[in-house]
């Protein structure tokens, strides 16, 4: 289809509104270029600017946000609902549709990631609580077409490659990740036509995103990615639509919101979806910056407009990441394998979970209160002591005090009570008026087991040489006074009225005669400390690692020590009955775990680095068939790939070029051409190192996958330079035959991007029974670990 040429006099505007008025707007899906008057344009050549004209353009003509006035797309009297439908989108849609719905159900196992998120599907559909360091919409989504089917979630996804038996629904569960991918090759389609790009090159472009092996392996498998992509690609999509539209109409409003909605969906379903959001802030400041010089517009008029978005954005943005939250927390009210990570007070709010701890226990802490603290944000563990102790010297030649070991340990253990004593008492057995400990108190902590008590001196911690070493106190007769005595600080005292509560209350204990703090220091001990983690005494208080919690609690009421020791042995720690804790406690404490608690892997065979990725160096294998050599592998197209890393090479070498061209009052491109090719170049330009770069300075170990979201924009920036080759052609080289050899190339090229995904689709698709020959035929890549296991 041909663009329409806008009208060069005022009397066909003028019809042209008049049109538009009347309902009468041109043919669906056809986009027009903006051009410039002949006045404009000659003064441009002599280097002037020219004051741009604040005439509305017609309602079918949109030019992408290059200046500082509003382009009005549409003028609204009344609220219409009106559905284009463009035939190159529909077909890109069919096209990526077939490709990646094709055989959706093989493999009939476990590919790679499914064994993760497979199973948090199955555990949403029991209710069950589990913890993941991602946002849970995704998995929330494949959760619900598994249970729209009838799924019951019993599958156990045990490891990649197991055979899904009958039960499993494996369409149900691979539907959205496929269907997500089927629509970002329209997003990318309309993308590139908001960026006024011919359609020719748009088609191009939907074309490689149907055509990347990459993106269509991810997008056949309970993977995140595919939403991940469509969410961001659409926010980005209906940004520019926002940008373009009349401020505060209907479509401005709506496409306000839906900018904000999609962005946001995008970071529920993985946190990295940031970026995009990242990007669409850079869109919009950019915008804001360009209208400041129009003086037709008041000081009042744009703050008013840039609270309002901001309103806007934050407004939806919080709606829907909260509701999303909302949902999974409702979902997850059983306890499961990973509600240890949380706090006793949050486990104590699921059904059979630790909750149940309270039924029976005392509420208030007091003297001779047995109690087991529970290091409360970070890592689950609990202090702990044991008969061994330090060693006399460490290994880089330090000595230590040689006291008995205090810990931080990761599992339940008799070792890990403790009794509360106040220190002008010698019993430890609770008085008959209760003595409650408060907020400020100062106490003594005495191990059940070895009844030694907790113990800071300043001699360097094994592992953290700045901090105090905490030990239980031997007295060995030697120069060496015991400093036993602990401030008790409650961290939410105004929620117990300064009473110390066994489950609810946050506590720091400061030692009294360093003002050091008790603290998990996150360092692993040597063999000569079982393996258990670190507690020193920190004079850094306010940290989260110096917080703790009660969670198991009774009073002592034996004077014999074997007989507390007994009881110790033989306490029931099975939680049975959940107690309440509000939805906004529940999300405040889980977006803590999730920030502080991400798991690092510690490596992986087919782990990559970000320097590796534009030339895809390395893939990942996700499934091999036992009986033959078949195989899914996680590679790009490479005509793609490389052609995409020489764009980004093409385009900052002509914006160097124009730049020094015109700083030398040489003009190659007209103010509307040097405004839509910077525009256009700088967002997606922007939009691939934002999404690329902090993945050079993130320590852990990474895949190939994390580049799927650079990919895109680069992808994007890839059809700009083509479009922008193609008006260099046409405006600087006179000879049609340069035209033609140009459109021979790009013609050329295509038909090798269709080769190399055709030829490459067996490693996506996995159908296709290959032998070894034909494996080491397709590794064009030393690096390429594909598997050869059989003849």
């Amino acid at each position: 289809m041909e663009p329409i040429t806008e009208p060069t006099s005022d009397e066909a505007v003028l019809r042209n509104r008049k049109s538009h008025k009347k309902g009468k707007t041109a043919s669906l899906g056809k986009e027009s270029e903006t051009l410039c008057d002949a006045e404009e344009e000659k003064s441009l050549e002599n280097g002037k600017r020219l004051e741009r004209s604040g005439d509305d353009e017609p309602a079918n003509i949109k030019a992408p946000i290059v200046g500082g006035k509003e382009k009005e797309v549409e003028e609204e009297s009344r609220f219409v609902i009106r559905v284009q439908l463009d035939g190159a989108s529909v077909l890109l849609f069919l096209a990526s549709f077939v490709t990646r719905f094709y055989r959706l159900t093989h493999p009939n196992g476990v590919v790679f990631d499914e064994i993760h998120y497979g199973r948090f599907a199955s555990l949403y559909l029991r209710n069950t609580f589990y913890f993941d360091q991602h946002p849970p919409l995704g998995k929330l989504m494949v959760a619900g077409a598994a249970s729209a089917v009838g799924y019951n979630g019993k599958f156990e996804f045990p490891k990649i490659g197991s055979e899904y038996d009958a039960s499993v629904p494996i369409f149900a569960f691979r539907f959205f990740p496929a269907l997500c991918g089927s629509l970002l090759a329209p997003v990318v389609y309309s993308i590139l036509r908001q960026m006024k790009l011919s359609q020719q090159i748009c088609i191009i472009g939907g074309l490689l995103i149907v055509c990347d092996n990459a993106l269509l392996t991810h997008s056949r498998f309970i993977l995140m990615e595919p939403m991940l992509l469509l969410f961001s690609g659409a926010g980005i999509l209906f940004i520019l639509k926002f940008l373009n539209s009349r401020p505060f109409s209907t479509r401005w409003w709506c496409f306000g919101a839906l900018a904000a909605a999609s962005l946001t969906a995008g970071v529920c379903v993985k946190y990295v979806g940031i970026y995009s959001f990242f990007l669409a802030c850079y869109i919009i400041g950019r915008h804001i910056w360009m209208q400041l010089p129009d003086r037709t517009q008041s000081n009042f008029y744009l703050a008013v407009k840039v609270i309002v978005k901001i309103g806007l954005f934050v407004a939806v943005s919080m709606g829907v990441y909260v509701g999303c939250f909302y949902v999974h927390l409702n979902t997850l009210h059983k306890a499961g394998p990973h509600d240890s990570v949380m706090t006793s007070a949050f486990q104590a709010s699921l059904e059979g979970g630790l909750a149940s701890i309270t039924k029976g226990q005392p509420l208030r802490i007091q003297h001779g209160s047995q109690i087991t603290l529970k290091h409360t944000h970070g890592r689950v563990c609990w202090l702990h002591s044991h008969a061994h102790v330090y060693p006399i010297k460490y290994k880089d030649g330090r000595g230590s005090s040689h006291q008995q070991q205090v810990t931080c340990y990761g599992f339940k253990d008799v070792n890990n009570w403790w009794i509360v004593k106040r220190p002008n008492k010698e019993s430890i057995v609770v008085d008959d008026e209760p003595d409650y400990i408060e907020h400020g108190d100062v106490i003594q902590l005495v191990h059940g087991v070895t009844s030694r008590a907790l113990n800071s001196h300043d001699v360097a911690s094994p592992m953290t040489p700045l901090s105090q070493e905490v030990s239980c106190y031997i007295d060995y007769n030697i120069s060496m006074p015991a400093n036993l005595l602990w401030k008790v600080e409650i961290i939410n005292a105004k929620e117990s009225n300064n009473k110390w509560n066994a489950i609810m209350s946050q506590v720091r204990l400061v030692h009294v005669n360093t003002t050091a703090a008790l603290k998990y220091t996150g360092e692993q001990l040597p063999d000569w400390g079982f393996n258990q983690f670190e507690v020193a005494a920190d004079r850094r208080q306010f940290t989260m690692d110096t917080i703790w919690n009660v969670e198991e609690h009774r009073y002592t009421q034996d004077k014999d020590k074997k007989d507390v020791l007994e009881k110790l042995l033989k306490t029931e720690m099975i939680p049975i009955e959940p107690t309440q804790l509000s939805f906004w406690d529940k999300f405040y404490e889980l977006q803590m775990k999730m920030l502080v608690h991400a798991e690092k892997l510690e490596g992986h065979m087919y782990s990559s680095e970000p320097f590796e990725w534009p030339l895809m160096d390395k893939g990942i294998a996700y499934w091999v068939d036992s009986a033959s050599n078949a195989q899914i592998h996680l590679l790009g197209n490479l005509v793609i790939w490389y052609s995409a890393t020489l764009a980004i090479v093409a385009y900052v070498g002509f914006l160097v070029f124009y730049l020094i061209r015109r700083r030398r009052q040489f003009f190659d491109l007209n103010e509307d051409e040097w405004q839509k090719f910077r525009f256009g170049g700088e967002i997606f330009l922007a939009g691939y190192f934002i999404h690329y770069l902090p993945y050079l300075f993130v320590e852990r170990t990474l895949f190939l996958y994390n580049y799927l979201p650079a990919l895109l924009y680069k992808i994007l920036l890839l059809c700009f330079v083509l479009e922008h080759i193609q008006l260099a052609i046409r405006k600087f080289v006179k000879l049609r035959l340069v035209s033609i050899i140009f459109s021979a190339i790009l013609t050329t090229w295509m038909v090798g991007v269709f080769y190399y995904f055709s030829k490459y689709s067996v490693l996506s698709y996995g159908t296709t029974e290959l032998s070894a020959d034909d494996v080491l035929n397709l590794r064009l890549k030393d690096t390429w670990d594909l598997i050869v296991h059989k003849p």
